[in-house]
């Protein structure tokens, strides 16, 4: 069973805490939790966590240093209270790594809780993200992974663009390939196809008729 607290909606933990802000109540429960509106079938892993933390004891009851600290007013000073609670409920992570626990990246914290707590790969990705949610309330910003080597999406985009480009150039334009079929002597592998329409007048002759289309045999018509 894991020793750190997960929950698959870490938004869940955090907006818990904005409520305690304002007001903590003498006893926190799964229907406390329940009648916030928040982590639908999962409000035990918000009081679970609040308990890891020390905000509350494990029949629900607030604790002195979590009201003191919930009740700290300004934001700068939470923050340090705050983080205080953090460093001595994650004492294990805080003494194998120091500061640089406040810097992890999240793909570093998955890997530390999934060795100490021999969890899932799911399971060690709450954990983080719950620990990137205490971390953040004390005032330290996550930090992004940094980018995996290879190519970048803007340079794809050009490689795909210039592709195109050379592949513009190469491709003949239809006025092109008109102008090659019409070459002398160039007729392989070309076929031309000539659409020709004549407006007849309704009083013309027979002869008129006549006239016309043996000047259409002789002049675009193979004989």
């Amino acid at each position: 069973m894991a020793s750190h607290p997960y929950i698959s909606g870490a938004g869940n933990i955090t907006q818990m805490i904005t409520f305690l802000r304002k007001s903590f109540p003498a006893t926190v429960n799964s229907d406390t939790v329940k009648k916030l509106g928040l982590a639908p079938n999962n409000e035990s892993y918000v009081i679970n966590a609040l308990q890891f933390i020390g905000l509350i004891d494990e029949e629900g009851k607030r604790t002195e240093r979590g009201h003191e600290v919930m009740a700290t007013h300004d934001d700068q000073e939470f923050q340090k209270a705050f983080e205080s609670l953090i460093r001595e409920s994650y004492k294990d992570l805080f003494d194998l790594r120091g500061e640089d626990a406040l810097t992890m990246t999240k793909d570093e914290l998955i890997g530390y809780f999934r060795s100490a707590d021999k969890t899932s790969d799911v399971i060690g990705g709450r954990q983080a993200s719950v620990f990137q949610a205490f971390r953040a309330i004390s005032g330290h910003e996550n930090v992004a992974a940094p980018a995996k080597k290879g190519r970048t999406p803007k340079a794809s985009s050009k490689m795909a663009s210039s592709k195109a480009t050379k592949q513009k150039k190469l491709s003949p334009t239809p006025e092109a390939g008109a102008a090659s079929a019409l070459q002398p002597g160039s007729t392989k592998g070309v076929g031309l196809t000539v659409r020709v329409e004549i407006n007849l007048p309704a009083e013309a002759s027979a002869e008129t008729y006549d006239h016309i289309f043996k000047s259409i045999r002789a002049n675009l018509l193979n004989e």
